[in-house]
């Protein structure tokens, strides 16, 4: 890629180096009309010696679909299509669809995304055999309102107060209404069956939970989640820890299967005198049983630190939402201040050993 940016920054958690490589911007918006606005939070997947990206291109009026580029390697631009990969067609993302997420378990391609109606932000699938064409599932997320989640929760084990301080800020202002749901976002599935069941993280603030199913959506039904929320605790995988995480936190990348655990790279949201500042941050779960966190860095992985993170439709923003391993090299693709598509990489064992350091929090 000619006069593709590389900036060298190094992290250092405690008494260990992480050296994290900003490779700089790899997409940017273009004059075609679906992407004018910005192309961001990138979905992506190596296949042989291809990265296939599906991104979320918005036009004015703050409209997503999903765009779609392949890249020879991890970096240098091969295709980039003109017209969007996939678009709204039903009710329940007739405003957009963000933040694309994609693995590949048993042959089919599992692609997520946030459905967004207007009033709605809630996670679908799409699944695909071959990268072209995709067939859509629907939402898989429990479709609730904020007075029926806070219900069936507080049925169970007592839990962190802010899983409802969304309701509480919607009704101080005055937003509710009867087709308002309890957004449930970043819907990240894991790579392999684990037990034999299907398994995603999914994010109602301001944690992380997780969900086993033998089929989906077939297994999610109403009753499926009625179960679910009245043991909500039960589901939790992570819950913010460090300043870096104040605010919320949230699955990012899907996890990866490593010698160690899976390695999941997520984002945290801080509460800043700026406002929110977005980080990407790593985590460790237990390969046999990913309900258990086995370590997490307590300092970001990386942080907005260039103009083109900081400066955007939404200031200070780093959005990883996936990976490519090639060697010991892992790339992260994330949205960079809700406008670019940017990269950054890192030695996979230096970050596992971090990980597995004394000094790395569990």
């Amino acid at each position: 890629m000619d006069n593709f940016a590389a900036i060298k920054t190094l992290f250092e958690d405690t008494s260990r180096l992480v050296d994290v490589k900003k490779e700089g911007i790899l997409l940017e918006s273009t004059i075609l009309g679906f992407e004018s606005l910005g192309v961001f939070n990138p979905a992506a997947i190596r296949v042989g010696s291809d990265v296939h990206l599906f991104y979320r291109a918005v036009r004015e009026g703050n409209f997503s679909t999903i765009g779609y580029c392949r890249l020879d390697g991890p970096l240098q631009i091969a295709q980039r299509n003109t017209m969007p990969i996939l678009i709204p067609q039903h009710p329940y993302e007739s405003q957009g669809m963000e933040d694309p997420r994609i693995v590949n378990i048993d042959g089919t391609y599992y692609l997520t995304y946030t459905a967004y109606d207007g009033a709605n932000a809630l996670g679908a699938l799409a699944t695909s055999t071959d990268l072209v064409k995709f067939h859509k599932m629907g939402i898989i997320v429990p479709e609730i309102d904020f007075k029926r989640f806070r219900d069936l929760v507080e049925c169970g084990c007592v839990v962190n107060p802010k899983y409802f301080r969304e309701h509480q800020d919607y009704a101080i202002r005055g937003l509710m209404r009867p087709n308002l749901r309890m957004w449930d976002k970043n819907i990240v599935f894991f790579p392999d069956r684990i037990n034999g069941k299907l398994a995603f993280l999914h994010r109602i603030r301001p944690g992380i939970q997780i969900v086993f199913a033998d089929e989906v959506p077939a297994t999610l039904t109403h009753e499926f989640w009625v179960d679910y929320l009245l043991c909500f605790s039960d589901h939790i995988v992570m819950e913010p820890r460090y300043a870096h995480e104040s605010s919320y936190i949230g699955a990012g990348c899907p996890p990866i299967a490593t010698d160690r655990g899976w390695l999941l790279i997520y984002h945290g949201v801080e509460d800043s005198p700026d406002g929110y500042r977005y980080h990407a941050c790593a985590a460790l779960l237990d390969k046999e049983n990913p309900k258990k966190e086995l370590a997490r860095l307590s300092r970001p992985l990386f942080s907005p630190e260039f103009e083109w993170e900081r400066v955007g439709v939404v200031n200070n923003v780093v959005f990883p939402t996936g990976t490519a391993l090639f060697g010991d090299r892992l790339y992260i693709y994330y949205g960079a201040a809700d406008c670019r598509v940017a990269v950054a990489s890192v030695n996979i064992q230096q970050l596992l050993a971090a990980l597995s350091a004394p000094h790395a929090s569990a």
